[in-house]
């Protein structure tokens, strides 16, 4: 188990790594994208400059990590986990749209928020490691099962 060094993508990876007896890898790069240039923004401008985040992904909206600055990292990072060949699954745990960039990249998608996964969190998709072919997209985890 991965997971991003945030509070929630920790506090989520340890309750799942806890059921399962597993261990969790803290990658500082997972973090989700760069958005300190606002801060705290309301819902609805929140979502206003996520949309022209996806929409504009080779431009830094207001200040924001661009996409596919984002998305470079995110893959970068998993493809170094993945590179050790370990033998079994490997669950990445992180953050909304870092998630979504990495979804486009495996499934093949451009960026575009029409790929994101549901709001409210709690989502996730399946690739192989072998040829990175997603198995399914986005689902809720009480979906997956235990």
């Amino acid at each position: 188990m991965v997971s991003s060094a945030e509070r929630k993508a920790i506090e989520t990876a340890e309750i799942i790594a806890g059921r399962l007896g597993l261990m969790i890898e803290i990658r500082e790069a997972m973090h989700e994208n760069d958005r300190s240039a606002t801060g705290f923004l309301k819902p609805a401008e929140f979502e206003e400059v996520a949309d022209r985040f996806f929409a504009q992904p080779h431009l830094s909206v207001r200040g924001w990590e661009r996409a596919v600055d984002a998305q470079a990292r995110i893959v970068r990072e998993t493809e170094v986990v993945l590179a050790r060949n370990r033998p079994g699954d490997v669950l990445f745990v992180g953050h909304g749209a870092v998630g979504t960039l990495l979804f486009c990249h495996h499934a093949g998608h451009a960026i575009d928020r029409v790929h994101d996964q549901a709001a409210g969190g709690g989502n996730c998709f399946a690739f192989t490691r072998e040829g990175r072919r997603v198995l399914h997209g986005w689902r809720r985890m009480e979906e997956i099962g235990a």
